[in-house]
């Protein structure tokens, strides 16, 4: 059995994203938030939200133990790119990218 939860249109951009979701792959549940609640970058605390909600789930949709759970698999996928201008000189403008991602979790139970 497993549980599922995602956090769509995140305003961070998934190459920073990334390098969070890789340091909690395949740790146990209770491990990968004690690394997330110490991590400083903003995408640790909305991919932390997002386990939490996954375990959520797990507990109460599928009636499963917690103490077994451990991250599955958990991705951060590129979501939208919102295009901005700043104001260069002479008259000219530069293009500024707004990345934004979608971060998936699957939490298994160990057997």
């Amino acid at each position: 059995m497993e549980a599922k939860a995602s956090a769509r249109y995140v305003r961070v951009s998934p190459r920073k994203a990334k390098l969070v979701v890789d340091l909690v792959r395949g740790k146990q549940l209770g491990e990968a938030i004690n690394i997330l609640m110490l991590l400083p970058n903003k995408s640790a605390k909305v991919v932390e939200k997002v386990i939490k909600s996954a375990a959520a789930n797990a507990e109460n949709n599928y009636e499963m133990d917690p103490a077994k759970l451990y991250v599955a698999e958990i991705y951060a996928d590129q979501g939208p790119t919102m295009k901005r201008f700043l104001a260069g000189s002479m008259g000219r403008a530069s293009l500024i990218k707004k990345r934004s991602s979608h971060i998936s979790v699957v939490l298994k139970e160990k057997e």
